[in-house]
């Protein structure tokens, strides 16, 4: 998988970027956890699901946040890593022109960025999010939110606590034009631990193939 460079709001982005042959293939970008704790673009739950994504046929990018391993700059709270992602998504856009989906997938902090990033862009088709730490953030942005989505968080999550995740989904379920689908797995943490992963990969592969079919926002 090539490894890439391209131009950021405050210098070079490090990524992974993983073509397909078709011109027209699904693009897909994926956002890793939070840059204070560890969180890089080959964190295993991103790493997964990129592979999870480029095997459902999107060509797919994800990077590294300013600040972490060869990505210039440094953290900024969010607001630097939302224009990361703005990025990230230009320079995918700019090498796949004739792509008729666009998904953006985040984990964790990744998942904060990804929806804010929905509310910048309307192009998005669709979206994961992965433990989001509704606990954490606030997500009243998302009002209302402008594209379908899944979000899927562990029943044992002592990062983002369960019930935070069910109240930011209530809230999103009242709004209209949008379908958001929630799944909950029974037993997995944060991470998603072993044997979680496959479970949860397969909700998100199950997912996004029947959206792909629908065509509907």
């Amino acid at each position: 998988m090539p490894e890439v460079i391209f131009p950021g709001p405050e210098g070079r982005l490090e990524g992974r970027y993983h073509p397909q042959k078709e011109k027209d293939a699904p693009i897909a970008i994926l956002l890793h956890p939070h840059p204070q704790f560890g969180g890089t673009m080959n964190n295993r739950v991103v790493y997964n699901m990129h592979y999870a994504f480029y095997n459902m046929g999107f060509t797919v990018l994800r990077f590294n946040f300013r600040g972490v391993g060869r990505s210039q700059g440094e953290y900024d709270q969010g607001i630097g890593e939302l224009s990361d992602a703005a990025s990230a998504l230009d320079y995918l856009q700019s090498m796949n022109n004739n792509s008729k989906h666009c998904w953006v997938a985040g984990f964790s902090f990744g998942a904060w960025i990804g929806m804010q990033l929905l509310m910048r862009r309307p192009e998005i088709t669709g979206f994961i999010s992965v433990s989001p730490p509704a606990n954490m953030y606030d997500f009243s942005f998302l009002a209302p939110c402008p594209s379908s989505g899944l979000i899927i968080n562990g029943t044992n999550d002592r990062v983002a606590p369960p019930q935070d995740t069910v109240n930011l989904v209530s809230k999103l379920h009242e709004q209209k034009g949008i379908t958001i689908t929630h799944q909950e797995i029974d037993g997995a943490g944060h991470f998603f631990e072993e044997p979680h992963m496959d479970t949860m990969l397969d909700n998100v592969t199950g997912y996004v193939k029947r959206r792909l079919t629908e065509n509907t926002r």
